[in-house]
């Protein structure tokens, strides 16, 4: 996997998190909530919570039970961590488990421990191979252009003019 392969994920999985975000809340409150501490269309806990889960479980994607139980254990620790960092910094609560029965600290309950670790064990089985595919077909070589700065978008257009290319991107 490469540097490139987690960035797309985190930002798919950060943009499906704040997707799945709203649409809860929308069936809970009627109205639309945008979710999250950034603005635009990301939660960030998700892209780090599933590139994690990537990364450490990939492993045991063929073991049900041990790829649940470490999504638990991943899901909840992220979200107590993230919950009670975010509390510190920003003195506000984005979540608050505090009327669920058996939470941790108001950050984590067990009931949605579960949920998430059924969550992850589905995207793990379900969509991260759809994922993986669709990341794959994307040419190597466009991550240059997509991913650098304007600078060099300027050296790639030059080094490629120097060697006879034809290139017609855009940028500085």
């Amino acid at each position: 996997m490469t540097i490139y392969n987690i960035m797309w994920y985190f930002f798919i999985y950060a943009f499906l998190g704040w997707c799945t975000e709203v649409s809860f809340f929308a069936v809970k409150t009627g109205k639309f909530v945008n979710r999250g501490f950034l603005n635009g269309p990301v939660c960030p806990v998700y892209g780090f919570g599933l590139v994690i889960i990537i990364m450490a479980l990939t492993p045991l994607k063929d073991n049900l039970l041990l790829l649940f139980v470490g999504s638990v254990v991943i899901t909840s620790s992220l979200e107590f961590v993230t919950g009670w960092a975010l509390e510190k910094i920003f003195h506000t609560r984005w979540w608050d488990y505090t009327n669920n029965k058996f939470n941790l600290c108001g950050y984590i309950c067990l009931g949605f421990s579960i949920i998430w670790g059924l969550a992850a064990t589905a995207v793990m089985k379900i969509i991260q191979p759809l994922i993986e595919t669709a990341v794959g077909v994307i040419p190597a070589r466009s991550y240059r252009y997509g991913c650098g700065n304007t600078r060099n978008l300027r050296q790639n257009r030059r080094e490629h003019l120097r060697q006879g290319a034809n290139y017609q991107g855009t940028g500085g």
